[in-house]
């Protein structure tokens, strides 16, 4: 019986596992920096982690701020510049990205820039940044959901995924075989992509969670794996580096902010007292 887990740390180990030594690894700021980290120290030594700034090879010693925080790293093989940095993909030396998702459709076309009418927005997006052009020419792409959901049509295409499924990527003549998005991790469970329709099926649901609580939220009939299994449990050093590396994202941001709010009370309590 290992260390009892919280949910976001179930979340990162499934993010980690994604990543095979040697893989050269696109990160962006938060779980994947997490799940990287823990990748390289764990199961991965000799994945080359990068930040789509420049900063190439790092080895993460707390989570950075922002892209282009290389305080954040122990060090780091050589730096370069964001264009660079997007040549070399579109030359495909990038293995493994990593991309949000606000709004999926079920060939993995994603939006993160609009929710409504573009010009008459109910909710306007961070947007594409980098996105577009590494769901493009990355090997894989492991794409995460958090608060998003599941569209049978997006309000906007953000970044393409496998099109309309098939062979219709390879086929617009825009991207190289073989290549795109291959996993979807959501609150409730782990998605891959059927390997000759390219349409997202339910591949491993998180402990707890049933395929009815999953079929409820998708708006078209949703494959099922034939050998559906439960997400796996992180080991007690995953969580032990975890708790480490970022207790924030141990715990989860709502839950840290919780904390934090008491923690203030607290200390004006004190304060008042004196």
């Amino acid at each position: 019986m290992g260390k009892a887990y919280t949910f976001d740390e179930l979340l990162i180990i499934a993010a980690a596992r994604e990543i095979n030594d040697g893989d050269r690894v696109i990160l962006g700021v938060g779980l994947p920096t997490t799940a990287g980290a823990v990748a390289k120290a764990m199961f991965a030594p000799n994945a080359v982690l990068m930040m789509e700034s420049g900063i190439i090879d790092i080895e993460p010693l707390v989570p950075p701020n922002h892209i282009a925080d290389a305080n954040s790293c122990r060090g780091f093989s050589y730096a370069t510049d964001l264009f660079s940095m997007f040549t070399m993909t579109y030359r495909g030396f990038v293995d493994v990205c990593f991309l949000g998702v606000a709004q999926i459709d079920r060939f993995g076309n994603i939006n993160t820039t609009v929710i409504g009418d573009y010009l008459k927005p109910d909710m306007r997006l961070p947007g594409s940044g980098g996105a577009p052009e590494f769901i493009a020419y990355a090997r894989r792409t492991v794409l995460t959901m958090r608060g998003g959901e599941f569209m049978e049509k997006l309000d906007y295409l953000t970044s393409p995924g496998h099109l309309t499924g098939g062979d219709s990527r390879k086929e617009s003549g825009l991207f190289r075989h073989g290549q795109g998005p291959t996993m979807l991790l959501t609150t409730k469970g782990v998605f891959r992509f059927h390997e000759k329709t390219r349409e997202l099926y339910l591949a491993q649901l998180h402990p707890g969670v049933t395929v009815d609580d999953v079929k409820k939220d998708v708006p078209w009939d949703l494959k099922i794996a034939t050998e559906l299994t439960e997400t796996p449990p992180p080991t007690d050093a995953e969580i032990d580096f975890i708790r480490r590396f970022s207790p924030a994202d141990s715990v989860g941001k709502k839950k840290m902010m919780e904390l934090a709010m008491m923690n203030l009370f607290r200390q004006a309590e004190a304060n008042n007292k004196v």
